[in-house]
């Protein structure tokens, strides 16, 4: 009945099963030493194992890095690879488990820890993976221009993410290396000369406002010695964007207000969340006739 259940989960796997998976089927550590030393079992990582028909063919090559360790998610180019916006070769697959410390090579794998996989992580095809837009962020601070920008394209362009859910993604991780820079290959990817972004919000923001013909701000621009998120000056209107990771201090968004109000401007807020989920909320605030981004 356990070579049942093995052939099955086999099977499910991609033809790859862990050490401990089969101790919970009730083969012992001597069986499986045995099962390796006759051909039917072969070692692919340590405590990972191939069966026959043994075939190095990709989804068993990822497969079989997850299960090096538990809660292993394919991350980096591994995960860009399996969701299929990634074609370049790579010598060693990635993935990433909780925890804290820096990128090491384990078990054949190369292993990074993350204390934000919660909510980024995802199954396809039975493998578990990082998001597409986690993939992304993930790669960007180890890709060139080029590279990142054929990225962010083949993942639009074969619908695995959107600009959404891709500026999200990059306000939720506002504090890892490379997010400014998927920031801004995603603007010019959308045709938005927004080199001063700070948050995913903010070019949302601007894409709002230019699908529905309206007038386009200036972008994080002084105003009476203060950074603006976007503003108007022909009508003295500035929107405020709350919520997003240079919006934490209340304190500082109030007093800011009040040297604007000083000045003679309207302020006006909205919150992250809305910019995203009612955006109809962003075009009432806005002016509505278009021009050019100063």
């Amino acid at each position: 009945m356990r070579d049942v259940r093995l052939l099955g989960l086999l099977e499910e796997q991609w033809n790859r099963v862990s050490l401990a998976q089969m101790e919970g089927l009730g083969y012992s550590r001597r069986e499986v030493n045995h099962r390796v030393a006759t051909g039917r079992l072969r070692a692919v990582h340590q405590g990972v194992f191939a069966g026959r028909p043994f075939m190095d063919d990709p989804r068993g090559q990822w497969m079989a890095a997850t299960l090096t360790a538990p809660e292993s998610y394919l991350s980096h180019a591994s995960s860009a690879a399996l969701h299929g916006f990634w074609d370049r070769r790579r010598h060693i697959e990635t993935v990433t488990r909780p925890g804290n410390g820096g990128p090491r090579r384990l078990d054949g794998v190369f292993v990074y820890r993350s204390v934000t996989l919660a909510g980024n992580t995802t199954t396809l095809e039975g493998i578990p993976t990082t998001t597409p837009e986690r993939a992304i962020i993930e790669m960007a601070p180890y890709v060139n221009d080029g590279g990142l920008a054929r990225l962010v394209r083949e993942a639009l362009r074969i619908k695995k993410t959107s600009s959404e859910a891709l500026l999200r993604a990059v306000d939720a991780h506002a504090a890892r290396r490379g997010t400014r820079r998927v920031l801004r290959t995603l603007a010019k990817y959308d045709g938005l000369p927004v080199a001063k972004a700070r948050s995913g919000a903010e070019i949302m923001a601007l894409i709002v406002l230019r699908d529905a013909g309206r007038t386009l701000p200036r972008l994080n621009a002084k105003i009476a010695g203060e950074e603006a998120d976007l503003s108007w000056r022909e009508h003295g209107v500035i929107i405020e964007i709350d919520g997003g990771p240079f919006h934490q201090d209340v304190g500082e968004d109030a007093r800011k207000e009040a040297v604007w109000r000083a000045a003679g401007w309207r302020v006006l807020r909205i919150s992250s969340d809305d910019v995203y989920d009612a955006p109809q909320c962003l075009l009432g605030l806005a002016p509505p006739t278009r021009t050019s981004i100063a």
